[in-house]
């Protein structure tokens, strides 16, 4: 079983910076892949990027080029570096973790709010 808590969410001015994190506890060895989702209101929870064990990174196009996904093997936590935040990025950001050889997430933690003002 594995716990991830996230924080770091908060309200920002456009053009602004954020860094979330995730800290996982538990059985850390089961991850294979973590990930940073988002929900904004009345949308579907949307991919925004993913990093491997191996450190091979995603980003979905719309944040490409602003946001980095990273992690702190021994602290077992992961980091999204959001820059040059848009009033679109506003949503609950949620933490994942996938297990080897699964295709979707099997752990999320509870969201952190990301508020980005015009």
């Amino acid at each position: 079983q594995v716990q991830l808590v996230e924080s770091g969410g908060g309200l920002v001015q456009a053009g602004g910076s954020l860094r979330l994190s995730c800290a996982a506890s538990g059985s850390g060895d089961s991850i294979a892949r973590m990930a940073w989702h988002r929900q904004a209101p009345g949308k579907q929870r949307e991919l925004v990027a993913t990093i491997t064990n191996s450190g091979s990174t995603t980003y979905a196009d719309s944040v490409k080029g602003r946001f980095g996904i990273s992690r702190d093997s021994a602290k077992n936590t992961v980091y999204l570096q959001m820059n040059r935040l848009k009033p679109e990025d506003t949503a609950v950001y949620y933490c994942a973790a996938t297990r080897p050889y699964f295709p979707t997430p099997t752990w999320w933690g509870q969201g952190t709010q990301v508020t980005v003002s015009s």
